[in-house]
């Protein structure tokens, strides 16, 4: 898939109401399988069914459904050839048939602890779908094992039409994620507001939203063929910039004299301006595809320092003051950092 494809009002809609989006999907599947087995008179036919459910219930992308079903049909084969050979064992002796049984379980078991736990699951289920059958009757065992691939091949197909792409959700949310970070940055440094604001709330549901975004970095390095370690960096920069955030907030609102100086200064209102300007760039570039290197202006940045260390100077009787001005001074440094480390890391992973 195109990572710099540019995001449509529509496609921007659907994804946020992907959860409706995935459950009409399922019903659909779910009705013209049904139709399919009962027009075609498919035996043992309730087994697609349930794999249909099963496989595309707890997952909506094709990065997690494409692996999944695989797996899915190695365990069904492999777990269909253990049932078939524990229902000839039966026709000759049940302890020796049990004894098969409980070592393929064993093997199930020992499995589903390493790198592969749905596959082995997998196995242990239709081992034990297929020693269901009635004693001896290969036909029906054959027809359940069948039947379980077809279920997967037909999640695969119904989640190949007009498919969900988790690298694309992916990008809504860290875009969600810069716009709303950018509201309490500026909410929590306004100079128009004579109390500190109330803010907890707001920066623990952004990191919260943060967290979430975890899950869709496996599928999304699978759909795009990303590096896993361009996600995590940004989500390490991501939920720095929120601790940051809320440092730089307590160091503003510290002490009143501290405060007025700040507000007072005018390069750090232009770093103010400069660091809004940064996450609206980057928002939009999420939503556009078009990945802009967003560079922090050190220049600014250095006028920032002296201004401020000078101001301290002024102030150096009061010591909260003096500390507060100066790990405020510190954190506009480190915030313009690693908006410029997130910046860079966003346009690789737009990149063609």
């Amino acid at each position: 898939m195109r990572r710099d494809k540019s995001l449509s009002p529509f496609e921007i809609r659907l994804y946020r109401n992907y959860r409706v989006v995935h459950g009409v999907r399922i019903a659909l599947a779910f009705v013209l399988t049904f139709l399919l087995i009962r027009l075609l008179d498919v035996p043992e036919g309730t087994w697609p069914l349930i794999t249909l459910v099963v496989l595309m219930g707890p997952i909506s992308f094709w990065g997690n459904v494409v692996p999944r079903a695989f797996e899915r049909i190695g365990g069904t084969i492999f777990g269909a050839a253990l049932g078939l050979v524990a229902l000839r064992l039966e026709l000759i002796s049940l302890p020796v048939m049990l004894v098969w049984c409980a070592v393929a379980i064993f093997l199930c078991g020992w499995l589903a602890l390493g790198k592969k736990p749905y596959q082995a699951i997998i196995i242990g289920v239709t081992l034990c779908v297929v020693v269901g059958a009635p004693t001896g009757d290969m036909q029906t065992a054959l027809w359940r094992s069948g039947d379980v691939i077809i279920g997967s091949l037909l999640a695969m197909l119904f989640t190949g039409i007009w498919p969900q792409r988790a690298f694309l959700h992916w990008r809504i949310l860290m875009a969600n994620y810069v716009t709303a970070f950018n509201r309490v940055y500026q909410a929590g440094l306004s100079r128009n507001l004579v109390e500190r604001p109330r803010l907890e709330k707001h920066l623990q549901k952004i990191l919260t939203d943060v967290v979430k975004m975890r899950g869709l970095i496996t599928p999304a390095s699978k759909e795009t063929h990303i590096q896993k370690a361009i996600f995590e960096a940004i989500q390490t920069v991501s939920r720095n910039l929120v601790c940051m955030l809320e440092l730089q907030i307590n160091a503003h609102w510290s002490s009143r004299a501290s405060h007025f100086v700040m507000i007072n200064a005018s390069t750090l209102r232009e770093t103010q301006q400069m660091t809004q300007q940064t996450l609206l760039t980057i928002a939009h570039a999420l939503y556009e595809g078009n990945p802009q290197p967003i560079l922090a202006n050190t220049e600014k940045l250095n006028e920032i320092v002296t201004e401020l260390r000078q101001l301290s100077r002024e102030h150096e009787g009061d010591a909260l003051a003096e500390t507060s001005i100066h790990g405020y001074v510190w954190l506009s440094l480190e915030l313009a950092r690693q908006l410029e480390l997130l910046s860079h890391l966003i346009c690789r992973a737009l990149r063609k």
